[in-house]
């Protein structure tokens, strides 16, 4: 008999990098959810991540490992920007997304008084600009930048109210 999926989080720890670091399964995977790394992503380079954000957290699919998130930027009383979002590809359409935003807006809401939050999503991330307007998010600009192959994208700047 099939069980429902438990999802859980915790904060990301040094032993959950290695894990983390398969997620990404391509040079443009690894760009859509941490543009400034190099494939393939390392131990090291996320780790230089981590110690630079905030909140970085793991969510737990039955226990494994499924997903990580963190911020980029908080302001206090004002807003978070979500960064490095990641889940694994055997996790991928059971939720752990969905259930890693939820988690990451209610850090910023408890841990920094934040009333927005941010997110940002390069246009040929479909998947991601679809998750993203689901949970409410909403463009509030576009820019242009440069992908891993020197492409002109634009990464699309989206913002939510934080109840």
């Amino acid at each position: 008999m099939n069980h429902p999926a438990t999802l859980s989080h915790r904060a990301a720890c040094e032993a959950d990098l290695a894990t983390v670091v398969e997620f990404p399964r391509s040079a443009q995977e690894l760009f859509f959810s941490y543009p400034r790394a190099s494939w393939p992503l390392t131990v090291a380079q996320l780790a230089a991540a981590m110690a630079e954000r905030n909140n970085s957290t793991v969510a737990l699919l039955d226990g494994r490992v499924a997903g990580f998130a963190n911020f980029y930027q908080t302001q206090a009383n004002e807003l978070c920007a979500l960064g490095n979002l990641m889940i694994a590809p055997w996790a991928r359409g059971q939720g752990v997304a969905h259930y890693l935003i939820a988690e990451m807006e209610r850090q910023a809401r408890e841990d920094f008084n934040a009333t927005l939050m941010r997110a940002s999503c390069h246009n040929d991330n479909a998947a991601g600009l679809l998750l993203y307007a689901r949970l409410g998010y909403r463009a509030r600009d576009i820019v242009e930048r440069r992908d891993f192959q020197g492409r002109r994208v634009a990464l699309v700047q989206m913002e939510k109210a934080l109840p």
